[in-house]
């Protein structure tokens, strides 16, 4: 096998032929041809599937209004933090579908999925809801029950008598 040698000279010279290297710009958005973005966020047993589009801002979840389906405050307000990072209050309409564990946990997911897909519809908020840990999935789940114990950690009681 008869090894090549090139100098430097050699590369700028080839370099010149091909031309420039094509620069990576900014990823493009991913949109299908609703004009919707799609993502799965993901938390504890709860799984959603999230569709965001432009609109006025409202929320369906498994064909519910947010207000009736998550009742506690608390659990609104963590859906809308990943909006209100972004600066895109009442700009999405957001319809997901949510399946397995509590209602915290699939708020949650909700909140994972929609920043996913925010990013996936607008990909320069990505540094944004980085920052801000929106795009990390919780990864704690319960831990399971071992043989010889009453839950995970805790073990029957001891008597003497």
């Amino acid at each position: 096998m008869a090894e090549e040698t090139r100098t430097l000279e050699d590369l700028k010279q080839l370099a010149e032929i091909t031309g420039p290297a094509e620069p990576e710009g900014a990823p493009e958005p991913k949109i299908d041809a609703q004009g919707r973005a799609y993502a799965t966020g993901k938390r504890k047993n709860a799984i959603a599937r999230v569709w965001i589009k432009r609109g006025m801002g409202s929320i369906t979840v498994n064909g519910r209004d947010q207000d009736t389906y998550f009742a506690r405050p608390v659990l609104r307000m963590l859906i809308h933090q990943p909006f209100l990072v972004a600066e895109r209050e009442k700009q999405f309409d957001v319809i997901c579908t949510v399946r397995g564990g509590g209602l915290s946990g699939q708020a949650g997911a909700v909140r994972h999925g929609i920043s996913k897909a925010l990013t996936l519809y607008e990909p320069a908020l990505r540094p944004t809801m980085k920052k801000g840990g929106f795009l990390t999935r919780d990864a704690r789940v319960v831990e399971r029950k071992k043989y010889g114990r009453r839950k995970a950690r805790r073990s029957f009681q001891f008597s003497k008598r």
